[in-house]
């Protein structure tokens, strides 16, 4: 028996891929499974970044790239170009958890310049986590 009056919060954890061709990717997936565009991001003919929504649930994309982040997390067929990003309140209590637990720092706390700040890690068995305070909300918009 649920109780009443239980405040149930939006996702924190968002699946993250990088696709080759990201546009083709995003047809593709809302077509095989029913996903919907909730923001898409270009960077001239490259997706800088997408969010699609599958009920209350979010995962985000972007093209391939040759930066920081894809040589972190490697591409489709390499790591399958995919990390975890967990929404967070205090991304610095959680980096030093991390840091004591042994996790290996891929990239220090950072100020982004969408207002989050990130920090990723490598957990003891080489997947990629990334903690922010980024929190999109599949029920609010873009």
């Amino acid at each position: 028996m649920m109780a009443e009056n239980i405040q149930i919060e939006p996702p924190r954890i968002y699946p993250t891929f990088r696709y080759h061709d990201a546009a083709k990717m995003i047809e593709w997936l809302e077509k095989a499974f029913g996903f919907a565009v909730h923001a898409k991001y270009m960077d001239g003919d490259l997706v800088a970044h997408a969010q699609l929504t599958l009920g209350s649930s979010m995962i985000m994309l972007g093209s391939v790239r040759d930066d920081a982040y894809g040589a972190m997390v490697g591409g489709p067929g390499h790591n399958a170009g995919k990390s975890t990003y967990v929404a967070v309140a205090d991304t610095d209590a959680i980096y030093a958890k991390a840091k004591a637990a042994g996790a290996r720092i891929l990239e220090e706390p950072t100020d982004r310049d969408y207002g989050s700040r990130d920090f990723i890690c490598a957990d003891p068995e080489g997947n990629v986590w990334s903690f922010g305070t980024y929190w999109p909300k599949a029920h609010e918009k873009a």
